[in-house]
């Protein structure tokens, strides 16, 4: 068992569960969809260049 990532429902990790490591279709999706609408991201830390590093 594992908390779903989306709710924090537990769910099942394993070959019956479709959605694993989700809960349900709809956890899935809507993590889908913060994927799809870039919720997800990853800083971008690296330093600007000035006009003269060009």
């Amino acid at each position: 068992m594992v908390a779903c990532p989306q709710c924090g429902e537990l769910a099942e990790y394993s070959s019956t569960n479709a959605y694993r490591p989700f809960c349900s279709e709809r956890c899935r999706l809507i993590d889908l969809g913060q994927w799809a609408s870039e919720n997800y991201r990853i800083p971008d830390n690296t330093p600007k260049l000035d006009e003269e590093d060009y």
